[in-house]
């Protein structure tokens, strides 16, 4: 690292990770506490404690990411790519199954979740490929590969089963889009879900009127223009076809858990001691927090253990109880501000690699995000994603940082960039 570089990193990034890192800790001592305790005592027998270790050595690695040369990782990219897919492979042979996932590489007491290393992995490798001289993002052929660089860990990480790590890939498509993919993409993307979702809470038939009732619509609205009438016969066709292949996709595609989690949403079934309990507590942990909260340490959902898992996927049902409408606001603000800085930062970058792999840290931070408020709050099934420097986990949070650390080492070098 040369001395003109030292002093170039983004302090309101790192101000703002260490704002995350240590409410979330708080909230981790506060959700895993034991209420019959007097005090908390530091030994390892403690989530809190544990934790607390994870984020001491996570600075060891900040050190480390800092004090390489910011070439380094685009050099090596594709070692570091390749490296993340044996280790995912290597789960199928030597993986420790937890909680009925074989994600997890134990190794003489502590466990470590490669999925959550291979989203850096994953940035760089693409960052690399997309930042080629010969890369063309509207060449057919050039997309193929950028998809196949991330699916390949998606694809790898589904079976263990871990359907929730592998959503995340698809923030990938926001660093494709800044770079010029083409809009229909997303539209298709956008299409599918809708009518998926839609056909499950209304049904077939009145999915199928609505598409009926848009398609004569846009026909009567755009028939001044030339666009072709087949393209007002096949689509809707495409649409419907899509909408009756709905409920075999659920029925036999989806397993009964994941049928559960989207039941419990769309209102179709109240179950709040099985399925739908955790969401069913969270909700009321987080409604209970009113305005300004119950104070640390004082939420009776959480000093109760209601939530089941609350230190991990639901933490920020602690924050709700305990911080209140305020404080949870105050949190939201931190990770937009977060994810915005990394945004402004990417777009001043002089070198394309390093403004791509911004624009995927920006994307995987705000897929963690989004789902996991969406989860905790009843408006997205539960799938098992952790609230990025906040749910315990020593993976989690070191993946996290590295993800973030590699961005701020490389916007470091930007003044050096011609």
């Amino acid at each position: 690292m040369t001395k003109r570089s030292t002093g170039n990193f983004d302090w309101i990034l790192i101000i703002l990770f260490l704002a995350l890192v240590s409410i979330g800790w708080m909230n981790i001592y506060s959700a895993s506490l034991d209420p019959e305790a007097v005090s908390g005592s530091f030994d390892f027998s403690n989530l809190y404690t544990k934790q607390f270790v994870w984020i001491v050595l996570s600075f060891v690695l900040i050190v480390f990411i800092l004090f390489l040369d910011a070439k380094f990782f685009e050099r090596f990219s594709s070692v570091i790519y390749i490296g993340s897919l044996l280790s995912l492979l290597g789960l199928y042979v030597f993986g420790k199954e937890i909680s009925g996932a074989t994600s997890w590489y134990d190794l003489g007491g502590f466990s470590i979740q490669p999925s959550e290393f291979a989203k850096a992995a994953t940035a760089l490798a693409l960052a690399k490929y997309l930042s080629d001289i010969q890369t063309d993002v509207a060449s057919f052929q050039h997309q193929l590969k950028a998809f196949l660089i991330i699916a390949l860990p998606a694809v790898f990480i589904v079976p263990q089963p871990d359907p929730g790590s592998a959503i995340v890939y698809a923030a990938f498509f926001f660093p494709l889009y800044r770079e010029g993919l083409s809009g229909i993409y997303l539209i298709i993307g956008v299409t599918i879900i809708s009518l998926f979702v839609s056909t499950l809470a209304l049904g077939p038939l009145y999915v199928c009127l609505a598409i009926l009732v848009i398609t004569i619509g846009l026909f009567f609205v755009k028939r001044k223009k030339r666009i072709s009438k087949r393209l007002f016969i096949i689509l809707p066709m495409v649409c419907m076809a899509l909408v009756f292949s709905v409920n075999y996709i659920f029925e036999n595609v989806f397993e009964q858990r994941h049928r559960d989690r989207f039941n419990v949403v769309l209102g179709k079934e109240v179950d709040v001691k099985a399925i739908g309990y955790n969401t069913r507590q969270s909700e009321i942990a987080i409604g209970s927090g009113g305005w300004t909260g119950r104070g640390f340490l004082k939420g009776t959902q959480t000093t109760g253990n209601f939530v089941p898992e609350q230190h991990t996927d639901y933490i920020f049902s602690t924050v709700g109880e305990e911080w209140g409408f305020l404080g949870s606001t105050f949190v939201v603000f931190l990770f937009v501000a977060l994810m915005t800085r990394i945004i402004f930062l990417a777009e001043k970058q002089k070198n394309q690699f390093s403004r791509i792999y911004g624009y995927s840290v920006a994307g995987i931070l705000f897929i963690h995000f989004l789902i996991n408020i969406g989860m905790v709050t009843g408006v997205f099934p539960t799938v098992g994603i952790p609230l990025p420097f906040f749910s315990y986990g020593g993976s989690g949070l070191w993946g996290f940082t590295i993800l973030l650390f590699i961005f701020v080492r490389l916007d470091g070098n930007r003044l050096n960039e011609w």
